[in-house]
């Protein structure tokens, strides 16, 4: 299985605000934290909003932010709505379902599409706050500044 480059980006993108605990993040911020192209992003964060994952604020200090905590957003759920189709092969395809010849017959089809169950299953259980939670790690090569949670000694980081 391989996701499109939109999706990883957007997953990247619910990371990097995840990691910013209420605070704001920029486009511009989160591109170069990536390394990836801001006009890449633009559509990924009017994608995310308007699908209800994050909130984009304009104006001068606005940002980006999760509209919802990260225990709310599936990482299963997100998936669906970035993926455009998960044909992995032809016989797929709901619009040309007969494109092979073998469709009706074949075995292959099943196992591809329980394989997808199977990697959608986990991807199910999934929420961006278990991708979080190593947050300090996470955030040490996107240079991200994370509050650090009650309890937690900064001086002796323990």
């Amino acid at each position: 299985m391989q996701l499109t480059l939109y999706t990883d980006y957007s997953l990247r993108v619910l990371v990097y605000v995840g990691l910013k605990d209420g605070g704001l993040a920029t486009i511009s911020e989160i591109a170069g934290a990536y390394g990836i192209s801001r006009n890449h992003l633009v559509k990924v964060v009017h994608n995310l909003s308007s699908q209800g994952y994050i909130d984009a604020l304009r104006g001068k200090g606005g940002g980006l932010r999760l509209s919802r905590p990260a225990e709310k957003i599936n990482i299963g759920d997100v998936v669906r709505h970035t993926e455009p189709n998960f044909d992995l092969v032809e016989c797929f395809n709901q619009d040309d379902p007969g494109a092979c010849p073998i469709t009706p017959v074949c075995k292959l089809k099943g196992a591809l599409g329980k394989a997808y169950r199977a990697f959608m299953a986990v991807l199910d259980e999934l929420t961006l706050a278990d991708v979080l939670s190593n947050r300090q790690e996470l955030a040490r090569p996107l240079h991200v500044v994370v509050p650090f949670p009650p309890g937690i000694n900064k001086v002796t980081n323990q």
